[in-house]
């Protein structure tokens, strides 16, 4: 596992992410778990509304909110790579909406982005379901 490789960065928000390395265990585990193989260079970058909303206008022609926009930069087979930007105005009322913490919320979005990049989808009502499952299977296994 790589867990070097697994990097937190903030671009116009001020956040602190807690347990990062065993963040990072988690998701190199969850990698592993879905035989993607091993962790390249994988980059969670935490933002504002505002900006995803930009990157999302801008990368993928969609005019709307989103909580996580995830960029696949995988070169080789077996290894998992690509930017994974999130909003922290977005998981904290999603976290409200649902009545979740959102420290779990968080993990959801960053699980999801995970997911994607091992080839899940998430467009048609059964990839959600599936995609959803996912998630909290690997929820479950977290120990911290």
């Amino acid at each position: 596992m790589a867990l070097r490789d697994i990097s937190f960065f903030n671009e116009d928000v001020d956040y602190k992410i807690k347990d990062k390395q065993k963040l990072r265990q988690w998701i190199a585990s969850t990698v592993a778990n879905e035989g993607g193989g091993r962790v390249g260079e994988l980059n969670f970058i935490f933002c504002s509304d505002a900006y995803l909303l930009e990157i999302n206008k801008k990368y993928l022609d969609h005019d709307t909110y989103t909580d996580i926009v995830t960029f696949d930069s995988s070169e080789k087979d077996g290894v998992i790579a690509g930017d994974i930007f999130i909003s922290i105005d977005r998981t904290k009322e999603n976290a409200s909406k649902f009545d979740v913490s959102e420290r779990d919320e968080l993990h959801r979005v960053i699980i999801h982005g995970v997911l994607h990049l091992c080839g899940y989808l998430d467009k048609k009502k059964e990839d959600k379901a599936l995609m959803t499952e996912k998630e909290n299977e690997y929820l479950s296994r977290r120990t911290f």
